[in-house]
């Protein structure tokens, strides 16, 4: 897939018809996917970007990176184009930890071989192409995840994709089987039949300087969290129906009086799978808890935060985050780079999405309670006394919930200071949205352990036997609870099926 729009600017109230969707990105990023050629159209931008560059080095114009120095070194004069692109590279080299799965490392690259083809960034057809070979053979770069500050983009981690490339580091080799492993990069680019690179300064300059780690990082979380949210919408439905609870709580009457998007949308798929028959039990209050009651409220306030964080990270995903870079003929030094539009973004993901946890958390203590499950036993075992139930389960849970707020605390309020005195402003964007990542992964261990509070509240119902599809599923992974058992990997294994389950309920046009 091959997404470039014009590099005439964007209209002012920031209307972009020509934006693709999130998910085509991540599409267009997969494994079995190819980066198109070059148009013609990005031939001619991106000629035009490099004699601009070339006219004002003619002129003997300072241009950053080719005449002067990088960063706090930007007062000393630099000439040589190849040594300039290797010293930039190899001492970013630097970041370190767990690296970014796979296809996250795809997305990162791919992101920057659309950035650079914009006409913005002065870089070569020729070594772009190169580049694109590459991933469309499938070379996916190791990435390491800390040690950036994100302000003149992640150039640590990006340092490292263009590392690899150059046959130093590591890069991810895929089997036959689909799996993944560690190889060094010279070896993968050897099984590849391709020459390690070398990185002109113009073009490691334009690889490095860019917000794209972070950013791909932000967009498979925003990506899950709206998961999340409608994986939670639909355990909500379950625990409504099991329970008897009150149907009006849902009404789209409730949503058109408040005018909010997101709560008509989640009320609206709550109704939608409730029975056609379902009617209050009596013996249920009118209002049920909170929990429960304002799930569309909750649940639609994430969902349109959500959103707006996903349209500013299309809009970071589908522009130029290069420094400098070209505009009309002339050579501009600015800061693009910066992060804060990622940081902030990805910041709202993991605030709003834990909402989302802690709304399956409280249902969960809402089912394992006889105030409020209807005076089922405590903890929804059959063995009261005897045996314990989800008495863990809940635990874990709320433990979970604990973790994620550590996780989803603003990475910006602790930014620092760096580079001497030129970086003394800095997002930490990324290592942002690496805490999200963690905090989803905890989030939806939440959803798996309500997940099994619904599945043994159908069997403390009567109803477990006339489940179907997702339900019968679930009930499959958590049979009746005759003895204690572990459920650990029960709420691994429920957290993945509603994952699934989400995920086809959206594409189907949910």
């Amino acid at each position: 897939m091959t997404l470039t729009p014009t590099s005439a600017p964007a209209p002012a109230d920031g209307d972009r018809s020509d934006l693709p969707s999130l998910d085509s990105i991540v599409e267009a990023a997969a494994w079995t996917a190819k980066l198109g050629p070059l148009t013609d159209a990005d031939v001619a931008r991106m000629d035009r970007s490099g004699a601009t560059v070339d006219a004002y080095l003619a002129e003997g114009k300072p241009v950053y990176g080719l005449t002067q120095g990088f960063g706090p070194l930007v007062t000393y004069s630099a000439t040589s184009e190849l040594e300039q692109g290797s010293s930039l590279i190899s001492h970013l080299g630097t970041a370190q930890g767990r690296p970014l799965d796979p296809d996250t490392s795809r997305l990162v690259f791919w992101l920057r071989l659309n950035s650079m083809r914009k006409g913005f960034s002065a870089v070569s057809t020729d070594f772009w192409q190169r580049l694109a070979d590459l991933w469309n053979a499938g070379f996916t770069p190791v990435i390491p995840r800390d040690g950036t500050v994100s302000a003149s983009g992640d150039l640590q981690p990006l340092a490292h994709v263009a590392l690899a490339c150059a046959g130093q580091g590591e890069a991810w080799v895929r089997d036959a089987q689909g799996q993944w492993a560690q190889r060094p990069a010279v070896e993968a680019l050897a099984e590849l039949g391709a020459e390690p690179l070398v990185w002109p300064v113009r073009e490691a300059l334009a690889f490095v300087n860019g917000t794209g780690v972070g950013l791909a990082v932000a967009l498979r979380n925003q990506r899950s969290a709206v998961l999340l949210v409608r994986a939670v919408a639909a355990l909500t439905t379950r625990l409504t129906a099991l329970l008897g609870g009150n149907a009006e709580h849902y009404d789209e009457g409730v949503g058109q009086a408040r005018n909010q998007l997101g709560q008509l949308t989640v009320a609206r798929w709550i109704r939608r799978d409730l029975p056609a028959d379902h009617r209050r039990d009596e013996r249920r209050p009118l209002q049920e808890p909170y929990s429960l009651r304002c799930a569309p409220q909750v649940l639609g306030a994430v969902l349109d935060q959500l959103t707006v964080a996903g349209e500013f990270l299309l809009r970071e995903a589908n522009g130029c985050t290069d420094n400098p870079l070209t505009y009309e003929d002339r050579v501009l030094h600015a800061g693009n780079f910066h992060a804060m539009p990622v940081g902030f973004a990805s910041e709202q993901t993991g605030l709003a999405m834990h909402m989302a946890a802690y709304l399956a958390e409280r249902q969960l203590g809402l089912v394992v309670n006889p105030t409020t499950n209807g005076d089922l036993p405590i903890m929804l075992t059959p063995r009261a006394g005897r045996g314990c139930g989800l008495a863990g389960v809940q635990i874990s849970a709320t433990s979970f919930i604990s973790r994620i707020r550590q996780l989803v605390t603003p990475a910006s309020l602790t930014t620092l200071p760096t580079n001497g005195w030129n970086q003394d402003h800095v997002p930490m964007a990324l290592n942002g949205a690496n805490g999200v990542t963690e905090a989803l992964e905890l989030g939806w261990l939440a959803v798996g352990s309500l997940a099994l509070a619904a599945a043994q509240l159908a069997v403390m119902t009567g109803t477990e036997a006339d489940a179907t599809g997702v339900w019968a599923e679930l009930a499959r992974i958590s049979p009746a609870l005759e003895a204690d058992r572990p459920m650990a990997a029960e709420v691994r294994a429920a957290a993945e099926l509603f994952q699934d389950h989400a995920r086809a309920l959206l594409t189907a046009g949910d």
